[in-house]
């Protein structure tokens, strides 16, 4: 999540918005309350509790990171984690930017 929030940051991405989608039945104050822990600033807090939204794009693990472009459209799918401060991802991510 630290390397999620600091990828959003990124102002060479400008045009980069991340949502982090939680899936799980926590409430509000336990996100909170994580976001707070790990000092996340940059990210909103977006729930999926009923997985409507994971069924709809096929999630097939977690964690899976979507990326769409500028239209919409999926243009690369990434399951299992990740580190968003790779400078190499950072890069490849600009050319989408």
């Amino acid at each position: 999540m630290p390397s999620l929030d600091n990828l959003q940051a990124n102002i060479s991405l400008n045009n980069l918005k991340i949502f982090s989608i939680n899936i799980s039945q926590e409430s509000l104050p336990k996100a909170e309350s994580f976001f707070k822990e790990l000092n996340i600033k940059n990210l909103d807090i977006y729930f999926d509790a009923p997985i409507t939204l994971a069924k709809k794009i096929s999630l097939r693990g977690i964690p899976t990171s979507i990326l769409f472009n500028k239209e919409g459209k999926e243009f690369a799918r990434i399951i299992g984690p990740i580190d968003f401060n790779d400078k190499e991802f950072i890069n490849w991510l600009k050319l989408y930017n």
